[in-house]
């Protein structure tokens, strides 16, 4: 499946809840980054890391979609369900 594909294709429940959070986190962190004000630096730092942290939340929850055997059980490394 390529990157396109994935993308478009349908999320799981869980994966869009992670999504919308990180979508907050990354707003939540430009925001920061963005005020008008002089904050500290620990605080621009943590709104850095919460831009780059929710972004890639999104980006990953974004991508993840239902296998087609999703409702199976997995098998273990040598090829045993389990």
């Amino acid at each position: 499946m390529k990157l396109m594909e994935r993308v478009k294709a349908p999320t799981p429940k869980f994966f869009r809840v992670l999504r919308n959070a990180g979508l907050v986190m990354a707003a939540a962190g430009a925001a920061i980054l963005a005020s008008p004000v002089s904050l500290p630096a620990a605080i621009v730092t943590i709104g850095g890391y919460f831009t780059v942290g929710g972004s890639v939340l999104g980006a990953i929850s974004q991508a993840t979609v239902e296998g087609e055997g999703s409702t199976t059980k997995s098998k273990g490394i040598n090829g045993e369900s389990g």
